[in-house]
């Protein structure tokens, strides 16, 4: 049997006490945390305090007002144009050949000289063909004689008509000789078709000039034509008769005036275009043929539009859009003016003004000098400048 001790309470150890913390580390806690909190608050006052005194900064430092030119969006009827391009051709112009081959034995005409219709301009050796002629007309003056007795035999029945019949022949016979020669002849004379100015000599005499080899060339530069081309959508506003003025790099600034003369019945498959010509009178022969030309034609006008001075427009990838002066009323009840950036919808640009299909009205006030220096909302002043002189004459395009 087994018999359980206990160990004496004396014999067990008593449980340790606790240390208690010191006084100093308490008080080292407790001094950082006041420390790290009077380093942020001061941070965040600094901060607060900073932003306050930039805003108020800027509150009171607003920059002057830009000055700008203003003009005034009007409603006005401008003019309906179709604009084009082309070449001129002259209403008359040939190469002079000759009909028949034959030597040159004189040349009759002076390199750009103004000729006549009917001026002699070259001669082709005809000898041997004024020679058939003076036998012709030999022929035909005995032919004529016998004709003559026949008749007279025949009429006192002393000759047959037979006799008759065959002198009469022979006579015919004859003249078609002399008619047929002097066509020959003719030939080999060469004319002005018509009134003109020679162009640059290609023969020398004593050349054999082959049928059809250009001699000179003549043109008549008392009218042109000017050929042009416009494109299916536009040509249901031609018609036959309206005014077309021209212009060409060599007069720059001027315009002459003509007329629509003929429109192409055929619309061109390949293009989509279709060809109109002009006729034009040309004072002085100033308009050569194969100058290249800038037509515009005038159409019936439109309604009137709205339009602002083309410097008033800024043309962007992003729209097109001008500075709108709107008025607002400040604190001090004083009236402000500030430029606000307006986007609008452009058409054409006629006599250096600007169509504007949308996004302003009549009598709205926008920037027409000055836009660079501005940004939507920008103070602005009105200069007393006048705003800028449209040009003289339409712009080209």
């Amino acid at each position: 049997m087994t018999v359980a001790t206990e160990t004496p309470p004396a014999a067990r150890s008593a449980p340790e006490k606790p240390r208690p913390r010191p006084a100093r580390m308490i008080r080292w806690f407790i001094i950082v945390g006041l420390l790290l909190a009077l380093l942020v608050g001061g941070l965040v006052g600094f901060n607060a305090f900073r932003n306050h005194m930039i805003a108020q900064f800027f509150a009171n430092n607003k920059p002057p007002p830009i000055t700008v030119t203003v003009s005034e969006a009007k409603s006005e009827v401008v003019p309906n144009l179709l604009r084009a391009v082309g070449d001129l051709a002259a209403v008359h112009q040939v190469n002079v050949t000759s009909d028949v081959s034959g030597r040159i034995t004189e040349i009759l005409f002076t390199a750009g000289a103004e000729v006549e219709a009917g001026a002699k301009l070259l001669q082709l050796y005809d000898a041997p063909e004024q020679a058939d002629l003076a036998n012709f007309r030999a022929q035909a003056k005995v032919a004529e004689l016998s004709l003559d007795r026949a008749k007279q035999l025949a009429a006192r029945q002393f000759g047959p008509q037979a006799t008759v019949d065959q002198a009469q022949a022979s006579f015919d016979q004859a003249n078609a000789g002399i008619a047929r020669t002097q066509a020959v002849i003719s030939q080999k004379l060469v004319r002005a078709p018509f009134d003109g100015v020679l162009g640059v000599r290609r023969v020398e005499v004593g050349q054999y000039l082959t049928a059809g080899t250009q001699i000179v060339s003549l043109t008549n530069l008392s009218q042109v034509y000017a050929n042009f081309t416009v494109t299916e959508k536009d040509s249901g506003t031609l018609k036959v008769g309206q005014a077309v003025r021209i212009r060409v790099d060599a007069y720059p600034g001027r315009d002459f005036d003509g007329k629509i003369t003929t429109i192409e019945p055929q619309i061109l498959s390949d293009t989509r275009n279709i060809r109109v010509q002009a006729t034009l009178d040309n004072p002085g022969h100033v308009l050569k043929p194969g100058m290249f030309a800038t037509t515009t034609v005038v159409l019936p006008d439109k309604p009137a539009v709205i339009t602002v001075p083309e410097t008033a427009v800024d043309y962007t990838l992003y729209g097109d859009s001008v500075y709108l002066i709107q008025e607002e009323k400040a604190e001090d009840g004083k009236s402000n003016l500030k430029a606000v950036r307006t986007f609008v919808r452009t058409g054409d640009r006629i006599n250096g003004r600007t169509v504007i299909l949308s996004g302003i009205k009549p009598g709205d006030r926008v920037v027409a000098v000055g836009q660079l220096k501005l940004q939507s909302g920008a103070a602005v002043t009105i200069s007393t400048d006048p705003p800028p002189p449209q040009p003289a004459t339409p712009p080209r395009y």
